[in-house]
């Protein structure tokens, strides 16, 4: 019997910093139900991810992929860019 390996999670987000050498700061939105009154609340999960070659800029739209721990804080890495942010 042969082992199975999963596909790793991706997500899609937008950058909001690239300050970082080879790590852009990525938030991914996702809407959640209130539990009581039922509205729906937008909820946001900040991601630090590997850009290799620093390509991904300020707004841009990027998908990111579920990594080895590569740093204390970084877990993601940067699969595509979907759409480039403004330049600067």
């Amino acid at each position: 019997m042969t082992a199975k390996r999963s596909q790793p999670r991706t997500v899609v987000g937008t950058v909001t910093r690239n300050a970082m050498q080879k790590t852009i700061v990525v938030e991914v939105p996702r809407m959640v139900q209130h539990p009581l009154y039922g509205k729906y609340v937008r909820r946001v999960q900040v991601l630090k991810a590997h850009d290799e070659a620093n390509e991904a800029r300020v707004g841009a739209r990027v998908r990111l992929m579920a990594t080895r721990p590569l740093s204390k804080t970084k877990r993601w890495r940067l699969v595509e860019i979907l759409e480039q942010g403004p330049e600067e």
